[in-house]
């Protein structure tokens, strides 16, 4: 998976990574010069006593040694330019795709899991491309480059380096192999420990109110432990690498030394050749080093592409139609023809044949019990879920035929969960009409019933509002939440339980507001409280995913059990509040 990510998100910087070989090449070649001017210093300079030539070579050295310090800045310059580019693009396309994804892909996956993967494991891949620019492409350079220059100074000694690499390259893959399960694992535990940190900023008021802080914390601590012990796993499987190279490092430099004395003493080598040869080896092993630390890092940011590939590849299950159809604009009609709807992997459909017709200027409120499939089939209507079987139409087309885009244009939603983006007031209004005037924004305030308490704010619109909308009221919020739905006028409303934080007068009188604003739209309703519902045009009742009423309030009372049921046992407690 690794290759495959790299495969597809390099190929806009052929140019720079053609510009990195070049001068990573450059670099390479000009520190490998170097041990070899520095012997023929000493054995033709040194010995011989010849300084005139000692500054020729030393300002040949010098010039070198500036062409190898250039060309390696300029290499780390666009190595580090390109990988931060390529960690950019990866991030965007996850997101775009995440973007494109049902709830069912988001359940899936999960928000804790989906904010590693864009964070922690992109970073991953993203360290292992800027270390492949600045350490692996000069390794195998150095590597190959170091042997022939090697055996260019003593052949005689050439057995030492095939030992020596042997030995590093043994224990070095030993090492490795223990840690990629553990770099998995890790993975994992991170995605546990978002979660369970992010239940517990979201859920902070009810783990006070249940003085449930012990037990979260202990909660924590297993996840936080589980995650310490791997990751101390791996470092000591770290640590344990770097000195088994160094005392490869050590020994063979000793090797080398007493081999090359008693080549040097027997007049088969030169005091110059045995110091390139050492410089040589210490430039091998360097690169296998290095190699080595890129191998290190490569576990884990294959694991990390592998879970990035996922999600990219994962195809959405709501897909675009090849050629969409073209939307009425002045049919905002609403129908369900025998929709039946089973979750993936569910025993059971919770939506069995439910059919439904909401005609514009009409309020079509839905009804039932926790569980009955209310807020699941309001969620077909702007294809959130593709039913599956049966046919939702909106504005007389399967909306499974329809430009997305062009569907959400006509639908106002008002979610079961008002939630908030952080920002100002009247930047959440304008979330779905960019250019609404602040006319327009108290306007929709207004009927919401929200403009009096924002007016109290000393900022008025531009009253910041906290992630989530968490700073202001369960019933602030939701009417918040309408406003921003009336600043869009579309020619659909559906809101999802959207009055249940209010009290029944408000709830009255933003009702009575919502009348002639929504006079020439479709409006469905889900709700619990009967007040909210008993002057809808149609009410429909579901049990157990089955609809099992529908018709007018006095109608119900009469034809249908369940809905009598729900009403003797509300309005009572409604009408003594």
């Amino acid at each position: 998976m690794l290759i495959t990510l790299l495969r597809r998100q390099l190929p806009p910087y052929r140019g720079a990574i053609a510009a990195i070989v070049a001068l990573q090449f450059v670099s390479t070649l000009a520190a490998l010069y170097l041990p070899s001017l520095n012997a023929d210093i000493i054995d033709n300079g040194v010995a011989k006593g010849d300084t005139g030539y000692i500054v020729r070579l030393g300002a040949v050295m010098l010039a070198v040694t500036l062409v190898q310090i250039s060309c390696s800045i300029a290499a780390v310059y666009f190595g580090a330019r390109t990988a931060m580019g390529f960690g950019r693009d990866v991030r965007a396309r996850i997101f775009h795709r995440v973007g494109e994804f049902s709830t069912q892909e988001l359940d899936r996956f999960g928000a804790p899991s989906l904010i590693t993967r864009t964070t922690n494991d992109v970073q991953q891949v993203q360290m292992l491309v800027l270390l492949s620019f600045t350490l692996m492409v000069a390794a195998p350079i150095m590597a190959v480059g170091g042997v022939i220059m090697a055996l260019h100074q003593d052949v005689g000694l050439s057995w030492l380096i095939a030992v020596s690499v042997a030995v590093l390259v043994g224990a070095i893959a030993l090492i490795i192999s223990r840690m990629v399960p553990q770099f998995r694992r890790m993975q994992k535990l991170i995605d546990a420990v978002n979660r369970i940190l992010r239940e517990q900023i979201t859920g902070i008021r009810v783990v006070r109110a249940f003085v449930r802080e012990r037990v979260e914390r202990e909660r924590f601590g297993v996840a936080n432990d589980d995650l310490t012990t791997t990751a101390w796993r791996v470092g000591r499987l770290m640590a344990f690498m770097f000195p088994t190279v160094m005392l490869v490092f050590n020994v063979s430099s000793v090797a080398v030394l007493w081999f090359g004395a008693l080549r040097i003493d027997a007049g088969q080598m030169q005091i110059g050749a045995l110091t390139a040869f050492l410089s040589y080896l210490m430039q091998i092993l360097m690169s296998i080093m290095m190699a080595t630390f890129m191998l290190v890092m490569a576990p884990r940011a294959a694991v990390s592409a592998e879970r990035i590939v996922e999600v990219i590849d994962t195809e959405p299950s709501i897909r675009l139609p090849a050629e969409p159809a073209t939307i009425d604009p002045s049919d905002a009609s609403v129908e369900l023809r025998d929709v039946t709807f089973r979750y993936p992997g569910a025993a059971d459909p919770v939506l069995q044949q439910v059919s439904l017709r909401a005609l514009p200027g009409r309020t079509t409120a839905i009804i039932g019990s926790t569980g009955a499939g209310k807020t699941t089939l309001l969620n077909l209507i702007p294809r959130l879920f593709d039913a599956t079987s049966g046919a939702v139409l909106v504005g007389g087309t399967d909306v499974r035929l329809l430009d997305p885009a062009q569907l959400y244009s006509r639908i106002g939603l008002v979610p079961q969960r008002a939630y908030l983006f952080s920002g100002t007031v009247a930047e959440n209004l304008r979330y779905g009409k960019e250019d609404a005037t602040d006319d327009e924004l108290w306007e929709a305030l207004r009927v919401a019933q929200g403009e009096d308490f924002v007016r109290a704010n000393p900022d008025g619109l531009d009253a910041l509002v906290a992630q989530g909308g968490t700073n202001f009221s369960g019933g602030q919020r939701q009417r918040l939440a309408i406003a921003r739905a009336l600043v869009r006028s579309p020619a659909i409303y559906l809101f999802d339980d959207s009055f249940s934080a209010l009290d029944l007068a408000t709830d009255a009188r933003l009702r009575a507001a919502l009348r002639p604003r929504t006079a020439d739209a479709t409006v469905i309703v889900v709700a619990q409280r009967i007040s909210t519902i008993i002057d809808a045009d149609q009410i429909l009742v579901l049990d157990d995913g089955r609809a099992v009423g529908l018709g007018t309030h006095e109608e119900l009372l009469v034809s249908c059990p369940t809905y009598a049921e729900i009403v003797e046992s509300q309005l009572p407690a409604e009408a003594s509040a």
